[in-house]
């Protein structure tokens, strides 16, 4: 049985006043899921220093794929780690759109990513045109192809994959559970022809405007293993439902 994953991308948001506010009011002892909080940079290490010895996890929304040296605004995964940081989300759509990371960018980023030990968060998904052209499942593996040739589907075990639809990151559209099923199905089968076993074992997450009102249709989809979840994350009382949410599903 996968545990369920649950992690919350913040985005650009946030200060240390209200990041101490969040979490203050959200507690997640009683929580079953894993539960990851994925903060902008400069507030990693505030992250990191309020998580350490709770149930949860800091991780990042970005990562160089270049070793530490001459890449002015870049973060490499030896700072992440030497901040505390165990996750990052590896090319997230406003990443691929907004900053042209290419599906072989976000590839080398993964492969740096579990060199080091971190846990990738790895985003795929087609936009609302590519969709009604029918070529969904066509898109997304051509996004993962580059990063299963990078990494070994057994390296992908320890993070997870997002499937996170582009239409519906932020417009308030959510896939149907049975549109993301069929995804999230067609996912993990492409990740049987490489291994089987580790298929199995990979958590495979929804995102894109998953709310508490309909974090439970999606989650209870077979192959749907929690979410990768922003605006709703801002707020630690529909975070901290989605979560609960993710805790009523088992597989």
């Amino acid at each position: 049985m996968r545990a369920k994953l649950v992690a919350a991308n913040w985005k650009m948001n946030g200060s240390f006043e209200s990041n101490r506010r969040w979490l203050s009011q959200f507690d997640a002892a009683a929580l079953g899921c894993e539960v990851v909080v994925c903060a902008p940079c400069v507030y990693l290490a505030q992250i990191a220093e309020a998580l350490r010895g709770t149930s949860m996890s800091a991780g990042a929304q970005n990562l160089s794929a270049e070793a530490p040296g001459a890449f002015t605004g870049e973060v490499a995964a030896e700072m992440l780690i030497d901040c505390g940081i165990r996750w990052v989300i590896v090319g997230h759509s406003e990443r691929r759109t907004r900053h042209g990371e290419s599906s072989g960018m976000v590839a080398a980023k993964a492969a740096r990513a579990v060199a080091h030990g971190l846990r990738p968060i790895v985003c795929v998904g087609e936009t609302l045109n590519e969709r009604e052209q029918g070529r969904t499942l066509a898109v997304i593996g051509a996004q993962l192809a580059p990063v299963l040739d990078a990494c070994a589907a057994g390296e992908l075990v320890a993070g997870a994959i997002a499937y996170e639809p582009v239409w519906a990151i932020g417009t308030g559209k959510t896939a149907t559970p049975e549109q993301a099923q069929e995804v999230h199905a067609a996912i993990r089968s492409l990740l049987s022809r490489h291994d089987p076993g580790a298929a199995s074992r990979t958590r495979i997450v929804y995102g894109g405007s998953v709310t508490p009102s309909n974090a439970s249709a999606l989650f209870a989809q077979s192959d749907i293993d929690g979410g990768l979840i922003g605006g709703a994350s801002l707020s630690p009382s529909d975070f901290l439902s989605i979560c609960r949410s993710a805790d009523r599903i088992e597989h």
